[in-house]
């Protein structure tokens, strides 16, 4: 019945609609009763046969004779307008006015050497925290999201937008070592801060994905954490890495005779600060979550999405006008006229 439906409503014109389009259903009844009549008359149902000697004297058919469909033809009209009206024809259209209650999210990555350390293998963690990135960002339809990488400096790689389109081809063309040694976590959430503070969103967020602690920049995290209490903006902390002990992180290096660049392979310790996160993430009022894996980063992002999802209201006004008079007027006209042609201008004379 859902196909009928759509089949129906894909040949009404734009601008026009039916309150109970499956009553047009009822209009295939015509063609039936056409094809009726037309095996009727083949047959000689209800035919007086009278013999006449007009092919003698070459008389023309009177005027009867040529009209006798007339009642047949207008009581189908008639039928097909009743049709239409009882269908409820209506002229307008609908308007529909959304308001969410929107989340601006700013998320800081990090992007200090130490991410390109393999313990989320077969990948670095920085390919899996830009993998969750971009699923979390894929997720986020009705709210602006915005990115910005760190390490020793702070860049945006793209303001609060609703285009997630250009955030998703920015996280794919992010790399390493960009953004100088070092971990600027104070800074990091400074310039999140910087872009969050014009927004009129009812929720304002920062994730804040590192696997290290602050040991660079001009801001302390602290004071940045204050900061972002003040603003009401709520800071969700990512501590990735595991901490089962040294992992190896590929270098590049330069070979100062030749300048050649290879890739050398060291086995390092990077502790998270899981104090400073915990920290801030009770200041702001969010959550500290620690991904020790590639699932265990998923999953913290889908907790987040979860706890951060914006409410959509919809209202829908509809204003139609009724239009039906404009069908059953000439349906009853039509009506009328197939019973007076038939009963004074055709009548039936019983055998």
């Amino acid at each position: 019945m859902t196909g009928f439906r759509a089949l129906i409503l894909s040949l009404i014109p734009p601008g026009l609609s039916f309150k109970d389009p499956l009553l047009l259903f009822l209009l295939l009844l015509i063609p039936l009763a056409i094809a009726l009549r037309i095996l009727r008359e083949k047959r000689g149902d209800g035919a007086l046969v009278v013999p006449t000697l007009a092919h003698v004297f070459g008389t023309r058919s009177t005027w009867r004779v040529r009209l006798r469909h007339l009642p047949f033809a207008l009581a189908l009209a008639g039928y097909a307008g009743l049709v239409l009206s009882l269908a409820r024809p209506r002229l307008g259209l609908e308007r529909t006015e959304s308001w969410t209650e929107g989340v601006d999210i700013f998320i800081a990555l990090d992007a200090s050497g130490s991410m390109a350390a393999e313990d989320f293998r077969p990948k670095n963690r920085f390919f899996v925290a830009k993998a969750c990135a971009r699923q979390f960002i894929e997720g986020r339809s009705s709210d602006r999201v915005g990115l910005l990488v760190f390490a020793g400096r702070s860049r945006t790689v793209s303001p609060l937008t609703t285009d997630r389109g250009m955030v998703l081809d920015r996280i794919a063309g992010l790399k390493l070592g960009d953004q100088g040694d070092g971990t600027a976590i104070g800074l990091a959430l400074g310039n999140a801060l910087a872009r969050l503070k014009p927004s009129k969103a009812k929720s304002r967020v920062i994730v804040l994905v590192t696997d290290g602690g602050n040991n660079a920049g001009e801001i302390d995290p602290d004071t940045a954490a204050g900061v972002a209490k003040a603003l009401g903006v709520r800071v969700y902390t990512v501590g990735v890495g595991t901490d089962s002990g040294p992992v190896e992180i590929p270098i590049p290096f330069r070979d100062p005779e030749t300048g050649k660049v290879t890739e050398r392979r060291i086995k390092a310790k990077v502790d998270v600060d899981e104090a400073l996160l915990q920290r801030i993430a009770n200041v702001t009022g969010g959550r500290f979550f620690r991904a020790t894996d590639a699932q265990g980063l998923t999953d913290t992002f889908a907790t987040i999405d979860k706890l951060e999802k914006s409410e959509i209201k919809t209202t829908k006004y509809t204003r139609f006008r009724e239009i039906f008079p404009l069908a059953a007027r000439p349906a009853a006209a039509c009506l009328a006229l197939a019973g007076l042609t038939a009963l004074f201008l055709f009548p039936v004379t019983p055998r």
